[in-house]
């Protein structure tokens, strides 16, 4: 017998709730008995708009209370996008749906007066609040100047005159589920700048043992987009990352192949370590931790360690 009402715990933000409602839609469109609820909660990431994700504990700000209600039974399922889900969840609690990509890219809004990414002047002023975006930039493009900024989409927008911005830098997905695709003024591929992990994907969690909530769910699991951000979270846990250092990966699936690029930078783009690695779909876990180990040896352990202040990756393989 179908649950009568599902309750879905959502952030406030525009974004969040534009991606809730969607979630509801769907769900309604499959399940015309089923009455849908959105539960908005504010999470810690959006209290503190003042400082930099890096600073504040990234991984989990935006998902935390959330998940807190969903252990309480206040709400049902959670709908997060996924580049803001930690690899570790609450007992209890797990991720049981990915759902297909949206446009994995990053964006720029440009100044009116800069035609494209390869006419912005020397020491352009950027603005980002990622420290993923910031290192590959700057990989590029030393000169430029790295300006933090917060907030919803609109805000970020509007801090290109506010700030007096050469450009900004955001994902195209969060833009095209707005309707602001054609602010967009030119799409960064992902050899300028490869995505944050989870990028573009939704993240439906819920908890373990309800059984009848999960069956309601299922049908929005996408296993391309599944398999590929499984590989890229996998490296993400091997490399313990979070806002903290310029982390980034992308999977790619074609027929039972899985390509997987993962990236590790100093915060100023100096040093640099990008690797691709190709294997079966199923064996997205393993591919994204070899994929991690691969990096460590190569050099990524020292920046991690500096980064973290730790002594914690081991470049010597058989510590790996």
């Amino acid at each position: 017998m179908v649950k009568k009402t599902l309750r879905i715990g959502t952030r406030a933000s525009q974004l969040a709730l534009w991606q809730a409602n969607w979630v509801k839609s769907e769900l309604e469109k499959r399940y015309p008995d089923l009455e849908v609820t959105l539960t908005k909660i504010k999470t810690q990431g959006d209290k503190i708009l003042d400082v930099p994700l890096a600073m504040v504990g990234g991984k989990g700000l935006f998902v935390k209370e959330i998940e807190e209600a969903m252990l309480r039974r206040e709400v049902d399922i959670a709908v997060h996008s996924m580049k803001d889900v930690p690899t570790i969840f609450p007992p209890g609690l797990d991720l049981r749906c990915i759902t297909e990509r949206e446009d994995v890219r990053d964006i720029l809004i440009l100044n009116p007066g800069v035609k494209s990414f390869r006419d912005l002047r020397q020491g352009a002023r950027i603005g980002t609040s990622s420290l993923r975006r910031k290192a590959q930039l700057l990989h590029l493009r030393p000169d430029f100047q790295m300006v933090d900024i917060r907030g919803n989409v609109e805000t970020r927008m509007r801090k290109l005159t506010e700030d007096d911005l050469d450009a900004v830098v955001l994902a195209a997905a969060g833009m095209n589920r707005l309707g602001f695709g054609k602010q967009i003024s030119e799409y960064l591929p992902a050899d300028i700048s490869l995505p944050a992990i989870g990028q573009g994907a939704l993240g439906l969690e819920s908890r373990v043992d309800d059984e009848e909530i999960n069956n309601l769910i299922d049908f929005f699991n996408h296993p391309d987009t599944a398999h590929a951000v499984i590989a890229e979270r996998a490296l993400l846990a091997r490399l313990e990352g979070g806002c903290q250092v310029p982390i980034a990966a992308y999977g790619t699936v074609s027929g039972d192949e899985l390509t997987l690029t993962g990236l590790v930078a100093s915060c100023d783009g100096k040093e640099f370590l990008k690797e691709t690695v190709k294997g079966h779909i199923d064996e997205a876990k393993q591919l994204g931790t070899s994929l991690a180990d691969s990096l460590i040896i190569r050099g990524a352990g020292k920046i991690l360690n500096e980064v973290y202040g730790t002594e914690t990756f081991n470049a010597n393989k058989e510590d790996v």
